[in-house]
């Protein structure tokens, strides 16, 4: 009886929060690296952030420690994927007592808008941070018509 989660406004909250993780589990959206633009999942690496304008879409991967070639950048059906490896291992004979940095490959996947041009991508990493610009095409772009008299 004190288990139920309906005897208390948390574990009612905790009830909805397992049911809609295993929703999430049923329609794939709990898959790792998973994201769409508009709603992202938070919590995976690298960390992820984007921003829109009218002109492009921009997305900043924060991975300090991954070499600039070791990533692998691609773009299918307006489906942007970013994977690599970061692979920081500790010294020779040292004994790690914990390890709260993340090694090893990493993949996110994000579901771009309709109008981004896959031909004019740039990519450029400084200080830790992958910085991807991917312009919108120009005949998507709202054009603002004058009204002559």
């Amino acid at each position: 009886m004190f288990g139920s989660p309906f005897f208390s406004p948390a574990g009612l909250l905790e009830e909805f929060d397992r049911l809609q993780r295993q929703m999430d589990s049923l329609t794939g959206a709990s898959w790792p690296g998973l994201t769409n633009i508009r709603a992202g999942r938070t919590g995976g690496f690298p960390a992820l952030n984007v921003g829109t304008t009218p002109e492009e879409v921009e997305l900043y991967l924060f991975a300090p420690g991954v070499a600039p070639d070791q990533f692998d950048i691609s773009i299918e059906q307006n489906v942007l994927t970013i994977s690599g490896e970061r692979n920081d291992p500790p010294p020779e004979g040292a004994r790690q007592y914990l390890q709260e940095r993340f090694n090893g490959k990493f993949r996110r996947v994000i579901t771009l808008p309709e109008d981004v041009d896959p031909e004019r991508v740039e990519a450029s990493y400084k200080n830790g941070i992958l910085h991807i610009r991917l312009k919108r095409q120009e005949a998507t772009r709202p054009h603002r018509i004058e009204v002559k008299a």
